[in-house]
């Protein structure tokens, strides 16, 4: 099936664009985006999903309000044949400046949820290196590569009780953009499959930050190995990068040493980051410490992330068009039980005298000792 994309000189198999260079159904591609406000009041999340081997195009939204309201908005379709078409329902992507300015949007919908945001790069996209890769019980489960980049949102979000105007100078946004294998939602409801290994404990930790003239990020994912009696690294990829027209290229980062704290005191939320510091060392030897405030929290299971919340999770075939929404209590500890897990939180970072703004993702599940988890 001709596309529009077959006119760009970009092929890189004998094929059309409709299909990738495998049949692995686990081939996806993501845009993700999230904004928040400097003070913490407002989070959005949102993406896009992409699976041409399952024939499926998906897209979520969540939006959490003072961390009493979460708004989520979910909507799937089938791929063909308006495989180039990024729209699924009232959720639209475009890319407006390749590698500078992508627009997410949600049309006025019944569930009391829309918006319209521009996201303008502040500094060129940074390519995560290595590709990220794990194969468990001989079958390969995540080969992505991935590109993320900080920015600043312009427009609005409108739910029924207000309307947020985006401030570049008072809101920050960053995106993340991936292709390959991956382990998709839907293979946690997959049927006749061996499972894959379950590990005695697992860290994931990823990190975007901006201040003024620079930036870092970094991706860790760690296993507790019993026999070694340590965390095994088994994925790190880093970079601190710089603002558009500083004429400076980004710098990989060889190491990056965390010291998080957590906050146990809600059952229903075990484990949830409250902060702590980590140690940057790049590759020409410099060394940057940073503090970690959590300013907001959006929590993304409902979304899709890991969690089967109300029948939903990425790359699930909902048929040839579903949707549905909901405006959730989040001081309800039932329902803070029912959708945490994997979250993102607006986050506050000090390097010596200068303050920058970004994302932490921090989940530890199962035993890790040097936190003090013995178990799941």
């Amino acid at each position: 099936m001709i596309t529009k994309y077959d006119e760009l000189f970009c092929h890189q198999v004998v094929s059309t664009f409709d299909r990738p260079g495998t049949s692995a159904r686990e081939w996806t591609e993501r845009a993700w985006l999230q904004i928040h406000d400097l003070e913490g009041t407002a989070h959005l999340a949102t993406g896009f999903g992409y699976y041409p081997n399952r024939n499926i195009m998906d897209a979520f939204v969540c939006f959490t309000v003072r961390d009493a309201v979460q708004y989520i908005v979910r909507a799937s379709r089938e791929l063909r044949p308006d495989i180039d078409v990024f729209k699924v329902g009232p959720f639209q992507y475009e890319c407006v400046e390749p590698l500078r300015k992508v627009r997410f949007k949600l049309d006025e919908n019944e569930y009391g949820l829309s918006y319209e945001i521009l996201l303008d790069g502040v500094s060129p996209p940074v390519e995560e290196e290595p590709a990220q890769f794990q194969i468990s019980r001989g079958r390969v489960r995540e080969h992505i590569k991935r590109m993320v980049q900080s920015g600043r949102p312009t427009g609005w979000i409108k739910t029924k009780e207000e309307t947020f105007a985006l401030d570049p100078s008072r809101w920050v946004g960053e995106r993340d953009r991936s292709w390959g294998i991956r382990m998709a939602g839907a293979d946690f409801v997959e049927t006749g499959v061996q499972p894959p290994e379950i590990h005695p404990g697992q860290l994931f930790n990823f990190v975007l930050m901006q201040f003024e003239t620079w930036g870092a990020t970094f991706h860790i994912r760690e296993i507790w190995d019993d026999r070694l009696n340590r965390p095994r690294r088994w994925h790190f990829g880093g970079a601190l990068f710089h603002p558009f027209g500083s004429g400076r290229e980004s710098l990989e980062l060889e190491r990056v040493e965390h010291r998080y704290t957590f906050d146990d005191s809600r059952p229903e939320q075990p484990r949830r980051f409250a902060g702590g510091t980590v140690i940057l060392t790049a590759l020409d030897g410099s060394v940057k410490e940073v503090s970690i405030r959590p300013i907001s929290i959006c929590y993304q299971a409902p979304g899709g992330y890991g969690g089967f919340y109300k029948g939903f999770i990425h790359g699930l075939w909902k048929g040839p068009f579903w949707m549905d929404g909901y405006r959730l209590d989040v001081t309800d500890p039932a329902v803070r039980r029912e959708i945490w897990g994997y979250c993102d939180y607006g986050s506050e970072f000090r390097c010596g005298g200068e303050v920058g703004y970004g994302t932490t993702e921090l989940m530890v599940v199962g035993k890790y000792p040097p936190y003090g988890y013995q178990g799941y």
